[in-house]
């Protein structure tokens, strides 16, 4: 933590910021990686567009033929009590028909193509079996006057089918799209310093890192960077959800898109294009849209179930009611209601609904979900490991007690805001913050020097201040309650010690500041079952001090980078399941190794690389609503998977006739119905997840 302007002697284990030494780490090939995944990514999403436009194509067109083969249906006419044949009209039904299966049904022939070469019949099979099995049995019944036709069920099913996929393909985009509404809100123009001074406008497009911009106050900070020189406060609530304004400085990053408040800020360019932070947070709402969940692969594995019972069950209806004596189209009728009912779009609808909403939910709330799978399957976690530093605590220092036997705490802390004032050390830092968040009057310090190892010293109103290390106090051979010192210490405290003119005035403490919500957090997790462990390469005594005020009972200190890996391995092994909560880059190891690895604060390069969840916002209690979002999305995702399996399990038998010797059998027309409201259940149960 030494810098030139200031050095204070660090006599115990200061927490290890991990962040430091990202820079040291060559990211070349990861961001050559990254643009090509952008383009890729982008390319596919421009893909999933052009299919959302198809099936809203398909299903309008689909359904405008859909009306007149309703009303040429004499089946519907029959049920309407209504008669408008006349000669010819089953030729135009089976005219209008034939169009409607080959434009409307295109995609899932083409889908069930593509799921036979890999031998692998899924979801679009099904489909394209139920929607050739009408057609085929109708056209032949018109053309050969053999039996009742199915041309309205084939169309309802064919404009049912396009809408639900539609809505499907809509939603899914729905998440990214919110994302990327941030891209349209970055300015078009930023205002470049070239090295005479001048200032020159020019599109942000042509931005290059390395490049000088000025962001005068209140204007849109056009790009990512490092402030070079001012001082503001900026609003990053857009970005990450923080109301509060954050005061930046000198070597501070900016995020593009954020506002700048009361000052003027100069500051070099660092990423640009898709390295940015809002490009990479786009690219992991795409990477979780295309990640398979286990979750979504168990609904294809009812798919492909049902289309062998939808196939096997409909030849056999049609052999058993041949068998028993039925004529050819009696039997035909019954298996062919089979097949359209096992056709479970229900079950196609399930879980991609769930996942499209709760994706929208995570993002909205600065949750993004990087792996579908690994998200889905966190219900299951009943231990939550959180690193300390930069996770349960800020990463900072904060003052935690002052102390003086001549003077109010508050004058005290004023004469070391004099002397420090300048200084851009952590503890420096975080005693001008305390004033400031005070609100003392800034007392004007002359001549500082820096004691090299020990501290500054300055002149205050004619008297010598010091703030110092109880190195210099020991060299001084000046007495101080060592006893007192030594406690703070061990509870992982730092104490610098005030001076007028040589004699010691009293002490202030800092530690690392404990986050707000980080025992809240712990609390409610165990309200749910879930122990929290804190792992720390701090010394026990300090991480037992830690713990005890956050509420966690167990806790793994003094463990090396390489080692907290080695630590999760250790709980999987006895058989739990195990979230990593960490800052995304020293803890990058543990977080891959767990079962669900969590990232506190988004934009690192290894954060995004290793962890399955990134939370925007650095609040443990986001962990918590990870939780508790997956919980509900695997519920309702439960729930749609038994309702769209359950209710094939009831129809398929009826449409069959096993219950025909009691006159109760599902005709066509029911069956259908019953398939389209099974639908709406499904979906309007996947929104509920908002609730």
């Amino acid at each position: 933590m030494n810098k030139n302007k200031h050095n204070h002697q660090q006599t115990i284990d200061t927490p290890d910021h991990h962040h430091n030494h990202h820079e040291d780490m060559n990211h070349s090939n990861h961001d050559m990686q990254n643009h090509e995944d952008h383009h890729d990514h982008h390319d596919h999403h421009d893909h999933h567009q052009m299919m959302v436009k198809d099936f809203r194509r398909r299903f309008f067109f689909s359904l405008i033929l859909l009306f007149p083969i309703l009303a040429l249906s004499p089946m519907i006419q029959s049920f309407l009590g209504i008669d408008l044949r006349f000669t010819g009209d089953l030729y135009i039904l089976l005219f209008l028909s034939t169009i409607l299966f080959i434009y409307g049904g295109y995609p899932f022939f083409k889908g069930t193509i593509d799921e036979m070469k890999e031998k692998a019949p899924s979801m679009m099979s099904l489909i394209g079996l139920a929607i050739s099995v009408a057609y085929f049995y109708s056209s032949y019944a018109v053309i050969f006057n053999a039996g009742q036709d199915f041309f309205w069920e084939l169309s309802s099913l064919i404009s049912i089918m396009l809408l639900g996929h539609w809505i499907e393909m809509k939603s899914v985009l729905g998440a990214s799209k919110a994302l990327e509404e941030l891209l349209k809100l970055m300015p078009e123009e930023a205002h470049v310093i070239d090295e005479k001074g001048n200032i020159e406008d020019i599109p942000t497009s042509k931005v290059k890192v390395g490049m000088i911009l000025l962001v005068r106050p209140g204007e849109k900070i056009p790009i990512d960077g490092k402030i070079t020189e001012g001082k503001s406060s900026v609003n990053e609530s857009m970005l990450t959800g923080e109301s509060v304004p954050i005061n930046k400085s000198i070597g501070d990053e900016l995020i593009g898109g954020s506002i700048n408040a009361e000052g003027s800020l100069k500051y070099e360019v660092t990423r640009i294009g898709d390295e940015t932070f809002l490009s990479q947070v786009i690219k992991l709402v795409r990477d979780a849209q295309s990640t398979r969940s286990k979750t979504q692969r168990i609904a294809d594995v009812a798919a492909k179930y049902l289309f062998y019972i939808a196939l096997i069950g409909g030849i056999s209806t049609f052999i058993v009611w041949l068998s028993l004596g039925k004529d050819v189209g009696f039997a035909m009728e019954r298996a062919v209601t089979v097949v359209i009912i096992a056709c479970p779009h229900a079950l196609g609808l399930a879980t991609p609904l769930v996942t499209a909403v709760s994706s929208s939910i995570g993002a909205k709330h600065g949750l993004l979900i990087r792996n579908r799978a690994n998200f889905e399957n966190a219900h299951k976690i009943n231990t939550i490991v959180f690193d300390k530093t930069g996770t349960l605590t800020k990463g900072e220092f904060g003052i935690s007690k002052i102390t003086s036997d001549s003077m109010s705490e508050d004058d005290l802390l004023s004469l070391a805001f004099a002397i420090e004032n300048e200084s851009e050390h952590p503890i420096a830092n975080a005693i001008v913050q305390a004033a400031k968040n005070k609100k003392l009057k800034l007392q004007k310090g002359k001549d500082i020097k820096a004691i090299p190892g020990k501290g500054l010293t300055g002149k205050v109103d004619q008297s010598l201040i010091s703030v110092v290390s109880p190195g210099y106090l020991k060299e001084n051979k000046i007495v101080f309650d060592e006893k007192a010192y030594e406690t703070l210490a061990s509870k992982g405290q730092t104490v610098v010690f005030v001076l007028k003119d040589n004699e010691l005035l009293g002490y202030i403490a800092l530690s690392d500041v404990i986050r707000e919500t980080s025992k809240e957090a712990v609390q409610v997790l165990k309200d749910m079952g879930v122990e929290s462990y804190m792992l720390t390469g701090d010394n026990q005594k300090v991480a037992d001090e830690v713990a005890k005020q956050i509420g966690i009972s167990h806790v793994f200190a003094e463990v090396l980078p390489e080692q907290k890996s080695e630590k999760i391995e250790s709980l999987t092994k006895e058989g739990r399941l195990v979230a990593m909560t960490g800052d995304g880059i020293n803890d990058a190891p543990a977080l891959a190794k767990a079962h669900l690895g969590i990232a506190i604060g988004a934009g690192t390069d290894v954060a995004i690389e290793t962890a399955d969840v990134i939370l925007v916002k650095s609040n443990p209690m986001d962990v918590v609503n990870i939780i508790k979002l997956s919980k509900s999305t695997y519920k309702k995702m439960i729930q749609n998977l038994i309702w769209a399996t359950g209710y094939n399990i009831i129809a398929i038998p009826l449409a069959a006739g096993v219950l025909s010797s009691i006159g109760i059998i599902l005709s066509p027309a029911v069956g259908a119905v019953l398939m389209s409201l099974s639908t709406v259940i499904v979906a309007i149960n996947a929104r509920l997840l908002k609730i």
